[in-house]
């Protein structure tokens, strides 16, 4: 766990395509995985904040992780495959996410719930078109 004065820092990033999620190892020795889905829903981007109004993202339960590029020591630029790549994850976020991704996942459900929205895809992204 993180002390008083210790700021949490990410010490390794892996992505994992196939299960779609990314494995976080933060300076404390701790280690977690977000599904690339609770990354998307849960950006930091004012797209998805909405200026301190969250809107509730949908359909993103297939959704996978494209590029990672590092900001200096305090943060990661993530790109999806459904073309969101605004949001800048700080070290301190990713630590949040992962600390508290139980409740914020149950949260996020029950959103989607009262709003009778679905994480279902509208259309596959692993579908690929022939000419």
């Amino acid at each position: 766990m993180i002390q008083k004065n210790q700021k949490p820092c990410v010490t390794d990033l892996t992505l994992k395509k196939t299960s779609r999620e990314l494995q976080i190892q933060f300076n404390t020795g701790e280690s977690y995985s977000l599904s690339c889905e609770m990354l998307r829903v849960y950006s930091p981007s004012a797209e998805v904040q909405g200026h301190g109004k969250p809107i509730l993202v949908a359909h993103k339960k297939n959704v996978n992780i494209t590029a990672l590029e590092a900001l200096g020591n305090y943060a990661v630029k993530i790109t999806f495959n459904d073309g969101h790549d605004t949001g800048l994850y700080s070290w301190e976020y990713l630590y949040k996410l992962a600390t508290e991704q139980a409740s914020l996942w149950q949260d996020y459900l029950s959103r989607l719930k009262q709003e009778k929205k679905s994480r279902e895809p509208l259309i596959d992204m692993a579908v690929k078109y022939h000419k």
